[in-house]
């Protein structure tokens, strides 16, 4: 029996620009049918005006497979058509090309109170939820005191979730989707809406659902979040696939393609790397030996050679010098032995420099000032605090203990 729970073959979803899609879940059918039951059985207004749309597609001839008891992150740029996706496995809606096969229960949230109707209250909106999902009343009842208590709403349980503040309702609605156990969990970027605490139980409740073997597909653009939880990465990028792999491999492109495009090499600078492992640190802790190629036209005398490694807003967080360089012209290594870099997974610019002050020179004069490529990928686990605000800049591990009882790291080390 195979293991394949999220199957999508050439999928693809085109809208006309300027028209919204309604959408009529399941929920809105029942109310409807409660509040007027003749209402359903009318045919459906077909809408009117001018038909010389263009059109644009939002995905095109996306496939891949998922396995049971994977997490699997999807990054991209606002506009990729990340949430698409997740809107068509969901059934929220439809293709206009391919198919999307799903095997087991789902539960999604794809935004603020998805799949909660306004006028019916929190209590309602949790027993709704959990009947879509084919859950018995008995198995809602024995989750509800859990769900709620999660998400700290038992004051307003039974206030309509259109009095409830954007907080409140995203809390509700994150612990109703992983608390009523689904197989596959769809969740898109809604964690940013919480503060950090409401942040960190949702990372820690995701951590647990992916334990229990529950498939889960996590939209983020917090990288940090993407490598605490996942092990497999898609880069969605112009409605397509660009990229499918390991996490870090993965979102460590992705963030290179961020960075502005520049010059493959220098006056002098051919090219770098970091010796036996390309531009990739997979041990904060290891001695490194970064090693730059450079073809010289002219000798450089006491010369004068930089490096400084500087983060995506352009802030310099190390940097080393070294003068009375003698070195020949031609093509030569230059060799950085680095005991350690401590820094946080990401990707960082290195900025070189190279001076050469001559026999009759002073202040020397500038041969080359290049800035690396491609750029220092740092892919190693998340060793300081699991909210990107509070984690620095620095990736050093440490250990916690209180009246001699070690306490768990929130980072996962």
């Amino acid at each position: 029996m195979t293991d394949i729970v999220i199957r999508a073959e050439n999928l693809s979803k085109r809208y006309r620009i300027g028209e919204r899609e309604r959408y009529l879940a399941l929920r809105d059918v029942l109310t409807r049918a409660l509040s007027a039951p003749m209402r359903i059985f009318r045919p459906p207004t077909t809408a009117s005006g001018n038909s010389n749309h263009s059109h644009i597609w939002a995905l095109k001839d996306v496939t891949f497979e998922v396995r049971q008891g994977e997490v699997v992150g999807i990054i991209g740029r606002n506009g990729a058509g990340k949430t698409t996706l997740l809107k068509i496995l969901s059934r929220v809606t439809n293709p206009t090309g391919g198919f999307a096969e799903v095997r087991g229960r789902m539960g999604s949230l794809l935004e603020v109170g998805t799949g909660f109707h306004p006028e019916l209250t929190g209590r309602e909106n949790v027993f709704l939820n959990g009947a879509i999902l084919g859950m018995s009343k008995a198995e809602i009842c024995r989750k509800f005191d859990e769900i709620v208590a999660f998400a700290e709403v038992e004051r307003f349980i039974d206030t309509p979730v259109k009095h409830y503040s954007t907080g409140m309702q995203t809390r509700l609605a994150f612990a109703v989707a992983a608390h009523l156990e689904p197989e596959i969990l769809l969740i898109d970027e809604v964690l940013s809406v919480g503060d950090l605490q409401f942040q960190k139980k949702c990372l820690g409740k995701m951590g647990d659902v992916a334990k229990a073997g529950r498939t889960i597909l996590f939209v983020s653009h917090q990288m940090n979040q993407i490598r605490r939880l996942c092990n497999r990465v898609f880069w969605v990028h112009q409605s397509g696939i660009r990229a499918c792999g390991p996490t870090g491999q993965v979102a460590a492109a992705y963030e290179a393609s961020q960075l502005s495009p520049q010059e493959s090499a220098g006056k002098c600078f051919i090219g770098w790397e970091i010796a036996g492992h390309g531009n990739c640190v997979r041990s904060n802790f290891e001695g490194l030996a970064l090693r730059f190629h450079i073809m010289l036209k002219e000798p450089v005398v006491r010369g004068h050679f930089g490096v400084a490694i500087k983060d995506e807003s352009g802030r310099t967080l190390i940097g080393w010098g070294f003068d009375e360089l003698e070195v020949s012209a031609g093509s030569q290594d230059v060799n950085l032995k680095i005991p350690i870099l401590p820094l946080r997974p990401g990707v960082y610019t290195i900025l070189c420099s190279l001076f050469n002050r001559g026999n009759n020179l002073t202040d020397g004069s500038l041969v080359d000032l290049w800035e690396a490529q491609p750029p220092l990928v740092v892919d190693t686990m998340p060793l300081t605090h699991p909210q990107e605000e509070w984690a620095g800049i620095l990736n050093i591990p440490a250990d916690l203990e209180v009246a001699g009882v070690p306490i768990a790291a929130s980072g996962g080390h």
